[in-house]
């Protein structure tokens, strides 16, 4: 396969296995954590490759999200994804691209203006990025695509809602072969936020049935 234009320069830098503990369970996982030199934002983004990859290995793309992720903010369902993807890979092999993306690449501070113009103004998280004068998703999934060549993949089944990053990772060079749907982590404080993911961007979630 030729060498594409972003992947050139990009490189691993690190490899080493890390045990880590899953939120659930009593058992660890010890995935192989990777770093790279050269990506194109030059951001400290990391990739969790648990077993060798397959032939077309399931791999899921998660922005940062420190409130939900670490302190398991109900107001989105970031951390549930998080986990449901480490619990999955940990049993059956995959690799989790941890991207420095906070607030869809608008930063943590940011994120949590737009948190307040949600919940003083009733703002839906679209409406408020706008407000505070940022587009409604400032990521840029080049940089996954990179990550994926780096590491010597070039075909996938991506573990998403979003078809913003299918189309994105597979403009950059990575075949998606096909797209998995996380589970749906809906509940009172975050139904509002799915649904204006449903509606203005078109993320496959189903928020037809009871709350998980």
């Amino acid at each position: 396969m030729n060498i594409s234009d972003i992947e050139r320069g990009v490189s691993v830098r690190t490899r080493v296995k890390v045990p880590i503990r899953p939120r659930a369970g009593t058992f660890d996982f010890e995935p192989e954590m990777v770093t790279f030199s050269g990506l194109c934002d030059n951001a400290e983004h990391l990739a969790l490759v648990f077993g060798p990859p397959g032939a077309v290995p399931y791999v899921r793309v998660h922005s940062e999200c420190l409130t939900g992720d670490v302190f398991g903010s109900s107001r989105c369902d970031c951390g549930e994804q998080l986990h449901e993807a480490i619990m999955q890979f940990g049993a059956c092999g995959g690799i989790l691209l941890y991207l420095r993306q906070e607030g869809r690449g608008i930063g943590l501070y940011n994120k949590l203006d737009a948190y307040r113009l949600q919940i003083v103004h009733g703002l839906d998280t679209f409406a408020a990025n706008r407000a505070l004068n940022f587009p409604d998703d400032s990521r840029d999934f080049r940089v996954a695509a990179q990550m994926l060549q780096a590491l010597g993949v070039y075909e996938i089944a991506l573990v998403t809602n979003n078809p913003d990053k299918v189309a994105q990772i597979a403009r950059h060079g990575i075949e998606v072969n096909r797209s998995v749907c996380t589970g749906v982590f809906a509940n009172e404080a975050n139904r509002r936020y799915l649904h204006a993911k449903v509606v203005h961007h078109q993320h496959a979630i189903n928020l037809s049935g009871d709350y998980r």
